[in-house]
């Protein structure tokens, strides 16, 4: 596929389109360093930014000084880990030490400096990695698409007239405009997987507990945007690694460079489930339920046990789940000043108004019933290796609009599939199948029984060198 504006692509781009597998071994074998790389990489930024509004805040000379360390480090050959000298960037939600954390509100605008590096901005510093940048949001990450009050509009690299998709659609931009190979994101409903899909690039939502997260919070996650499963596991080697200061996280060790062996052509004795009835939300566009049954077709041909499988959430839970988030929300608002809730973007606090008035019991018993989903999720997928489904019904949506529905009383139908994974704890990984008539991306997610993210990652790293060139997005192409 082609971007919607193609310009010819110089020196520097080639070093910018390269993936973080790629570098480090360019690095390893002296053929660049990272300061080339980097310089590279702020050049495309300089071009593409105006268009794209992807960036918070743009630290050059901070990831200059990072880069001209690592090039150091490499000519001695003692690289800090996988991903030193890479460029990378963190979304605006995670503390960086020097960098307000507005998260993406008119209402937090003069939020003051973190004092800090949160925990995944720590481990890669440690690493060696090259942060250059903090991506944008929409407000409070209660939206799936690029519509903040602070930041404006983020537009895809693809088309600017389509969404980014959200929460993490400055990170998706990013990635899917090749301005670094790797990319942090956030997952609370979707919000790493539906940029990912929107954008026809690898989003994995981890195991919850997986990577530390500052504070902790029910469902949210720290997951990797990228153009590859490779450099998707490159991130999870480093991002994996302890902080105290999330209570949640859980010690188990992974061997994220198993994911990398080449994959093996016959899946027989694969159990794969499947299915395009979330059984809540919105239906499946035929466009990317046709993607979607392509995809598992590839599986069945590769020898796997194909099943199909009923939906397992009800429209009840959806209502159950929506009203528990729109209560968190509205207490968040009702805390702030009524003079900052005010620049709140108006979507939002139309949306949480539909919690006015719910009691304690009420919001008790929704939480009771997304604790149900949670149940119904595991059970529903525990007998199966994988399962594919749609990560969203629809592809992209107009960049303009906050959500795929801009009715407050549907705004959550288009996350059926993605939000019982981040209910039941487990991983899921969104990489693309396809495209839209129209040009756009679409999608297909794959999810894993609790922990076996290296075994679901080792799926999808198949799936992306079997899906075929007419389902690879061509990333030289967006320029």
């Amino acid at each position: 596929m082609t971007a919607s504006d193609e310009r010819p692509i110089g020196a520097s781009d080639d070093l910018a389109l390269r993936t973080a597998t790629e570098l480090v071994a360019g690095y390893a074998a002296r053929r660049f360093d990272p300061v080339d790389v980097l310089e590279a990489v702020l050049a495309r930024v300089e071009r593409l930014e105006p268009r794209l509004n992807a960036f918070y805040r743009l630290v050059p000379e901070q990831a200059r000084a990072a880069a001209a360390a690592s090039a150091r480090r490499w000519a001695a050959d003692a690289p800090l880990g996988p991903l030193d000298g890479v460029p990378i960037t963190i979304k605006e939600n995670v503390a960086t030490a020097g960098t307000p954390q507005p998260s993406g509100t008119a209402a937090w605008a003069d939020a003051p400096p973190a004092t800090a590096d949160g925990p995944i901005a720590r481990l890669l510093a440690e690493d060696g990695a090259v942060r250059f940048g903090t991506t944008v949001m929409p407000d409070f990450g209660m939206l799936s698409s690029g519509v903040s009050s602070l930041h404006g509009v983020t537009r895809s690299p693809w088309n600017p007239a389509w969404t980014v998709g959200g929460s993490s659609g400055g990170a998706g931009a990013a990635a899917a405009a090749s301005l670094g190979p790797v990319h942090s994101g956030s997952d609370i409903g979707g919000s790493v997987r539906l940029p990912a899909s929107w954008l026809g690039l690898v989003g994995h939502k981890p195991t919850h507990g997986l990577v530390p997260v500052d504070p902790p919070y029910l469902w949210r996650c720290i997951g990797p945007l990228a153009r590859t499963v490779d450099d998707a596991s490159l991130f999870l080697e480093v991002a994996t690694g302890d902080d105290p200061r999330d209570h949640t996280q859980v010690p188990v060790v992974h061997d994220w460079g198993a994911v990398r062996i080449d994959p093996r052509q016959d899946l027989r004795g694969l159990r794969v489930a499947w299915h395009l009835d979330a059984g809540w939300g919105a239906p499946v566009d035929p466009e990317v339920a046709a993607t979607v049954r392509g995809a598992v077709e590839r599986f069945g041909e590769a020898g796997a046990d194909v099943t199909e499988i009923a939906p397992f959430a009800t429209p009840e839970m959806l209502d159950a789940l929506d009203l528990f988030l729109r209560a968190r929300s509205l207490l968040d608002l009702e805390r702030m000043p009524p003079e900052r809730r005010a620049r709140v973007l108006p979507f939002i606090l139309d949306w949480t108004e539909g919690a006015r008035g719910a009691d304690g019991l009420a919001v008790l018993d929704a939480f009771q019933q997304v604790q149900a989903l949670r149940a119904r999720t595991v059970a529903a997928t525990l007998p199966h290796d994988v399962v594919i489904s749609p990560v969203s019904p629809g592809a992209a949506f107009p960049a303009e609009w906050p959500m795929p529905s801009n009715d407050p009383a549907t705004s959550l139908h288009h996350i059926g599939f993605t939000a019982p994974y981040n209910v039941s704890d487990q991983p899921a990984v969104s990489l693309n199948a396809g495209f839209t008539a129209d040009g756009r991306p679409v999608g297909v997610q794959l999810a894993g029984r609790r922990f076996d993210d290296v075994v679901l990652l080792r799926i999808a790293r198949w799936f992306e060198t079997a899906r075929g060139a007419a389902a690879t997005p061509d990333w030289a192409s967006i320029a």
